[in-house]
Formats: structure tokens, sequence, C-alpha cells
């Protein structure tokens, strides 16, 4: 299963962390699979290339794993827009998983 956990403080976004194996199909067909990294690897470099700045990042392993926190202290605009991507990756991976929940759990940390 994949586990999807975004980290909040005071209501804003401050990271995510994605890990495990969807195991909904075959290696290299599992749509569910796809789907949450073409979703989670968009929005990061959406935040990359719209905003310029990389936010940190940790990536690899067996078991699927992806990372990303924010800065502190970024430009007011520039986080609002951070907030904005990160929100709407969000809304497409709440929608993934009430497709496939058996699947995928969100959880809000």
């Amino acid at each position: 299963m994949i586990q999807v956990s975004m980290f909040r403080s005071q209501g804003e976004i401050t990271g995510f962390e994605i890990s495990g194996h969807a195991e909904s199909g075959p290696y290299g067909h599992d749509l569910v699979c796809a789907a949450v990294s073409a979703v989670s690897f968009g929005a990061v470099n959406a935040v990359i290339s719209l905003c310029g700045f990389e936010p940190d990042v940790e990536q690899g392993g067996e078991g699927g794993y992806l990372k990303i926190t924010l800065p502190e202290n970024l430009d007011e605009f520039i986080h609002a827009k951070a907030q904005t991507l990160l929100e709407g990756m969000q809304v497409s991976l709440e929608t993934i998983e009430q497709e496939y929940d058996q699947y995928m759990k969100i959880s809000q940390r």
C-alpha cells in the first residue's frame, strides 16, 4: 500500500512523504503507482520551476520513497504559490485515493 503523509503547520503544507507500493498490477503496469508518481513528481517539478527554489528532497529505496520539505522563511508570494501547487497535488492524490483506497491512504500530520 502507498502511504501519503501531508505535513502541515498552522494549516499550511510544510512538506509531504510518500512510501510503499500499491501492488495494484504487475511491475511496470501498476496504474496506481504510476498515477501517484506522476502527480507527486509533477508537483515537485512545478514548485521548482514556477517558484524558483528547490525544496529539500529525499528519494529512493526499495519502498518507493519520496519526502519533500519546504524551506522556512520563504518570501510570502513564493510561499503562497508553493501552497497552491501542493494543495493541488493533494486534491489530485485524494481523487486517486477515492477510486483506489485499497491501494493508498492519505494522512495529515
